[in-house]
């Protein structure tokens, strides 16, 4: 499937299993992304979203944002959104 680079991992959280990701284009709760990196493959949909602690269905790029995610992922991880 097509994908598009829309941001970077730049921080990671193991409880709650979160990943701090900087957008560089928007991404809305429903999109699937796939998070890539040196040893990081990971195919997921998003379920939820922050920006500052609250819940958000949309974010653009220049954000930050929270997104729980199944396992660990790695500052510097490629997040693309992948398109149909």
């Amino acid at each position: 499937m097509p994908e598009v680079a829309i941001g970077k991992v730049m921080d990671f959280f193991a409880r709650p299993v979160v990943a701090g990701i900087d957008l560089s284009a928007p991404l809305k709760v429903g999109d699937t992304i796939r998070i890539h990196g040196h040893t990081t493959d990971i195919n997921m949909a998003v379920t939820s979203m922050q920006v500052n602690n609250v819940n958000v269905q949309e974010a653009n790029a220049g954000q930050s944002v929270g997104i729980k995610v199944p396992d660990r992922v790695r500052k510097g991880d490629t997040v693309y959104k992948v398109t149909l």
